[in-house]
């Protein structure tokens, strides 16, 4: 049982509340700070390699002595840390916005930047775009700079006596390519790291040991679940992201559809539940039955989760628990509910297999 938790006072609450881990760490979360937005901003106006670096270099900073806090939170415990998934248009000024107050007030020279890449890098539409592992296509610097980030975090927390527990998520593969790219990017990071020399233990501690880690993918569209064999090829564990997969195996759009859409459905008897709140077990909960068979009979180690916000609904537990995933993850409050919930369902399965 694992909580998504994207700050140390995140993690501490969840850790109170009985999670045995972090099945969902959410980078992006962490660059919306105010002090970090500027430097993002500066990462996505870079007009040159010596520009780009030298933001991801301030980036890197911060994001190690987030990482740092969260690792020391949940010392011996795992935590699954996402690498950055929104697309980049999140990070700027709305283009209406700047638009208006170009017409109204007019611009500095840097608002004029901002409108300028808000304008380059908006897109239709965005949750299909270029979010993702296809972000880091397009930037590699970023993913590797966070998985350095990651790594030296994991060192400073071991040399005081932590015991870090690291696995790095890839968002948004669909392919084996992609996921080959994307993990070289990070072993190359870790053997640069890994060549260095270890730190060294405080008096009286153990002798320092780094970090076993764990590289995988979320599985959040529907050609992920049918290529799972694929994946599983460079995969360490899948952790299943049913939020976006139920949007794309439904066709919907979760903003727009609950607030008006849904109660209609529901009402008229079209859904029977919101698959938003409990998984659609016809449907999507067929391609993670599908994509645990097919990632297993591939790797038979294949660890698999799921850290959408369905891991803490009693119901859909119970399904993840048949098809054989290894751990859910919910929000931190959600944690006791999702236990007990996880508990049924294996007492549950026993009894059937007894009668």
């Amino acid at each position: 049982m694992r909580a998504n938790a994207d700050t140390d006072e995140d993690a501490r609450k969840a850790r109170e509340l009985g999670a045995e881990g972090i099945g969902l760490c959410r980078t992006e979360h962490m660059f919306l700070a105010a002090d970090r937005l500027p430097v993002v901003r500066r990462m996505i106006l870079a007009s040159t390699p010596e520009e780009e670096q030298a933001a991801f270099e301030e980036l890197r900073k911060v994001q190690k002595k987030d990482f740092a806090a969260i690792l020391k939170e949940m010392s011996g415990l795992p935590v699954t840390v996402r690498l950055l998934d929104p697309p980049l248009h999140e990070f700027l000024p709305r283009v209406d916005d700047l638009e208006i107050e170009k017409a109204t007030k007019g611009l500095s020279r840097e608002d004029e930047d901002l409108l300028r890449a808000a304008h380059e890098w908006a897109e239709v539409n965005p949750m299909l775009g270029t979010r993702g592992v296809r972000l880091g296509v397009v930037k590699p610097g970023l993913y590797a700079m966070q998985v350095r980030a990651l790594m030296e975090a994991a060192d400073e927390v071991s040399s005081k006596g932590y015991e870090p527990i690291v696995e790095i998520m890839i968002p948004l593969t669909v392919t084996r390519e992609e996921l080959a790219l994307a993990r070289s990017w990070v072993d190359e990071v870790l053997s640069d790291i890994n060549s260095r020399p270890v730190p060294k233990a405080k008096k009286g501690q153990k002798v320092v040991k780094r970090p076993k880690i764990s590289i995988g993918t979320m599985i959040e569209t529907p050609r992920a679940a049918l290529r799972a064999d694929e994946l599983a090829e460079y995969a360490d564990f899948f952790s299943f992201g049913t939020n976006d997969l139920t949007q794309m195996t439904f066709g919907f759009s979760r903003d727009d559809v609950e607030s008006r859409l849904m109660p209609a459905y529901l009402e008229a008897g079209l859904l029977k539940r919101n698959p938003f709140e409990t998984i659609d077990q016809n449907g999507v909960g067929e391609l993670v039955f599908l994509a645990a068979q097919r990632g297993r009979k591939v790797k038979r180690s294949l660890k698999l989760g799921v850290c959408g916000e369905h891991g803490g609904d009693p119901e859909s537990i119970d399904m993840f628990y048949r098809a054989g995933l290894n751990y859910v993850s919910c929000s931190p409050y959600r944690v006791p509910i999702a236990r007990l919930s996880a508990a049924q369902a294996v007492i549950g399965t026993a009894k059937t297999k007894t009668k």
